[in-house]
């Protein structure tokens, strides 16, 4: 039986012009992950990525918290991109949604968001540019399935919010639209851990962040 190790990112860069880029704290977060996955003593047999740009900077910096001078190349796939937050905020709504940067826009950007994600988790919309809810799990599950026939020790899995919970939500067996309420709840550089065999893979943790637990990072955790 192997273990799954899936990693939201570190904290992006929410209300910048780009997003998809570590903030300074996002990078401090990878690095201590890896820190604390050294202290554990856990080594990967692969690792898996999206290919965006907050991916490969997470495990570039668990990588270096772990002193590893051979670095795994990670495995990329697609299917564990994210979801594009506008596109979904626009297919449901018709006002101009403004930049997240202040404590009110940032709240009424994730109610749009929610909104929008749960139209599309229950099929009403399909937001510009992106796949029905029923392809993008069908993308998650096919990387779930190749870790599950290619391995059988430890594999960390990087990916976002959008690709873990609905991961979570297929090994549950929940309906498509519980995945957005476990979305909206995972933390950077949060760990959630699957038990798998080649035939299925089993809940062990959710969301959690023992790399965070000691007093200087006491401020570290962040949701976006």
């Amino acid at each position: 039986m192997g273990t799954l190790y899936l990693v939201r990112h570190g904290q992006a860069s929410l209300g910048a012009d780009n997003y998809d880029n570590l903030s300074g704290l996002g990078q401090r977060q990878s690095v201590r992950l890896g820190e604390y996955l050294a202290h554990k003593g856990l080594q990967f047999d692969a690792v898996y990525t999206g290919s965006l740009k907050r991916h490969a900077q997470t495990w570039a910096g668990i990588a270096q918290g772990m002193g590893s001078s051979k670095s795994l190349e990670p495995t990329v796939r697609t299917g564990l991109n994210e979801y594009n937050s506008e596109a979904v905020i626009r297919s449901t709504s018709t006002e101009p949604a403004p930049r997240p940067t202040t404590p009110e826009s940032v709240r009424a950007h994730f109610l749009r968001l929610r909104n929008g994600l749960q139209q599309w988790a229950a099929g009403s919309v399909t937001p510009e540019g992106m796949l029905p809810y029923r392809d993008f799990a069908g993308g998650v599950a096919e990387v779930l399935a190749q870790i599950r026939s290619q391995h059988s020790g430890n594999v960390l899995l990087v990916s976002s919010g959008g690709p873990i919970a609905t991961a979570v939500a297929l090994t549950l067996g929940t309906s498509p639209e519980a995945f957005v309420e476990l979305n909206m709840r995972i933390r950077n550089t949060a760990l959630t851990e699957f038990a798998f065999t080649p035939k299925r893979q089993a809940l062990l943790t959710f969301n959690t962040l023992p790399h965070l637990d000691a007093a200087p990072y006491a401020d570290w955790a962040s949701y976006s």
